[in-house]
């Protein structure tokens, strides 16, 4: 922009000295005047620019190695030491979002504005942790004298911090100045919600092993990797106004891209121990032998197709792979698909406030939050893809069996039969006549118990 302003500037300078002379000296023809013929006084703006933009290169590429260098030294380290790192991007991420809404001279004004929210920050992380440390280590926690109360109230306690710091709130509103209090703290709870909430449940990931967490995590860059690859190389249609440089060649080449490196890293993935097992001690490291029994999703299994038309009669495909490989093209298509969208998001929120960055937490890349707005949405889906399609519920029998004899009555313990019967007849365990007739003399005699009960 500067370079065009510049080349228009000195067009008509040109151009009035060539009305000046209007009949040259031989004197001149024959010895240029270096003066006359430099009509152009663009280089040396050129070469601050070329300078200035080699500058940010030098920059940019320094923190990506640094960046990269201490993400890989983190994961490698052990579990706590990745958990540090979400906890500090959680934190820096904060700071900035709220950053964004805040004005300083109206803060200064009034008292406990800054101090408040951080307060909330504070009070979330106390119960968002606590909620993740209590169900991982219940088995560390529950035998320990000072940790075990905490444990046992530990939502109870966090509701009652919670509601010391609204009380504060409330008392420190002031007339005149209720728009702005109210809307930081409209704002301060949506970024908890859009960065603590989801950065949870990326934690979780972690606890439940490192695999559900470095896959999600690589993918996302992998895809904005290949999105710039794919478009600079034959990007031609805008993808979103919100993010102009996007185009549809690239949304749909990184795609493809995705799916291709998220299985090779599955593969590379799947023959360790360290990050397929979950954490049970936070202190473990890479150069630790670890033993698990690996998900069965880790475990290959055979597949074989239908007899399709196009086959020879009798003939079947069969092929025999870990189901994880189809769980990562799942994850792939949401992180080349969905995710992005969170940039976008960030895109339309910064475009709100005329801001380019969020920050300038990382030298040459702008803010934390411009590296982590597709990862948090990315880890929120990773963690429920995972409860809700792959973790494997690991419940002991017997302990089941003590907990409905002891905490149970005789009704209830008969209620619980009665849905057994009934399941195990839809899935078709036992025919429905058989769980009829069983529940018909389970009837009978439970009524006869509850008879001789209340005698």
């Amino acid at each position: 922009m500067a370079g065009r302003q510049g080349a228009g500037a000195i067009e008509p300078q040109a151009e009035k000295k060539t009305e000046m002379v209007a009949e040259p000296d031989s004197t001149l023809l024959a010895k240029p005047n270096p003066e006359a013929t430099n009509t152009s006084a663009a280089p040396p703006a050129t070469v601050s620019e070329y300078e200035k933009k080699k500058a940010n290169f030098m920059v940019r590429t320094f923190w990506t190695l640094v960046m990269i260098a201490g993400f890989f030294a983190a994961l490698l380290a052990g579990h706590i030491y990745v958990v540090l790192i979400i906890t500090t991007i959680q934190i820096i991420s904060f700071k900035e979002v709220i950053a964004i809404a805040n004005i300083g001279s109206r803060a200064r004004d009034l008292r406990f504005t800054k101090s408040l929210n951080w307060y909330w920050l504070a009070t979330t992380m106390y119960f968002l942790y606590g909620e993740s440390v209590v169900y991982y280590f219940r088995h560390i926690i529950l035998v320990d004298k000072v940790l075990q109360p905490l444990s046992t109230h530990h939502r109870f306690i966090s509701f009652c911090i919670y509601i010391f710091g609204f009380v504060i709130f409330v008392t420190s509103l002031k007339p005149g100045n209720l728009r702005f209090q109210f809307s930081q703290f409209a704002w301060t709870h949506m970024a908890l919600f859009l960065i603590n909430i989801q950065a949870h449940f990326i934690l979780n990931n972690i606890f439940e092993g490192l695999i559900w967490f470095f896959l999600p995590a690589a993918l996302v860059i992998t895809n904005d990797i290949f999105a710039y690859i794919c478009g600079i190389t034959f990007g031609r249609t805008q993808l979103i106004k919100l993010s102009p440089k996007k185009t549809v060649e690239g949304f749909i080449g990184a795609w493809f891209s995705t799916m291709v490196v998220g299985l090779g890293l599955t593969w590379c993935l799947l023959r360790s121990n360290y990050f397929i097992c979950p954490a049970t001690n936070l202190a473990t490291s890479i150069l630790q032998d670890i033993h698990c029994d690996p998900n069965p999703v880790f475990i290959p299994r055979t597949y074989t197709t239908p007899e399709f038309f196009f086959l020879p009669p009798g003939h079947t495909v069969s092929i025999t792979v870990a189901p994880m490989y189809f769980h990562t093209l799942v994850w792939a298509t949401f992180a080349s698909l969905i995710a992005p969208f969170g940039g976008f998001f960030a895109s339309g929120l910064k475009r709100t406030f005329k801001l380019k960055d969020f920050g300038d937490s990382i030298p040459g890349h702008g803010g934390m939050t411009d590296r982590m707005d597709c990862q948090f949405i990315m880890g929120m889906f990773a963690f429920l893809y995972y409860q809700t399609f792959i973790a494997v519920r690991d419940y002991n029998p017997g302990a089941v069996l003590d907990m409905l004899v002891t905490g149970l009555g005789v009704e209830d313990q008969a209620h619980v039969v009665k849905g057994m019967l009934q399941i195990w007849a839809r899935d078709g365990v036992i025919s429905p006549t058989a769980a009829e007739q069983i529940l018909n003399i389970l009837g009978d005699n439970l009524a006869s118990v509850s008879h001789h009960l209340t005698e």
